[in-house]
């Protein structure tokens, strides 16, 4: 069974349910698996997006594909340069 994506909204919702059954009583783990996620789960998220608001995460996500793209776009640029730079040391 593969892994399941949850977008940061699905996460943020999931976030305030665990939080609503532990304000009822509940631990921590039976509220996560009423919610139908690991613990260890529970506690990666709140690292990532605790205090966050859905339109806060979904643009902190924006930023982060945004940076993955930039950093491949300037490891290419970096190796076109050096091709450069080689092939002149040559006399090309």
């Amino acid at each position: 069974m593969g892994r399941q994506r949850f977008t940061p909204e699905q996460v943020i919702a999931k976030l305030r349910e665990v939080d609503v059954l532990v304000g009822r009583g509940a631990t921590a783990v039976e509220a996560c698996r009423q919610v139908g996620i690991a613990e260890q789960t529970l506690y990666r998220w709140r690292k990532e997006y605790g205090g966050l608001k859905v339109d806060q995460a979904r643009r902190m996500k924006d930023l982060e594909r945004e940076n993955v793209r930039l950093k491949k776009l300037v490891a290419d640029l970096a190796l076109d340069k050096a091709i450069l730079q080689e092939a002149s040391k040559l006399g090309f």
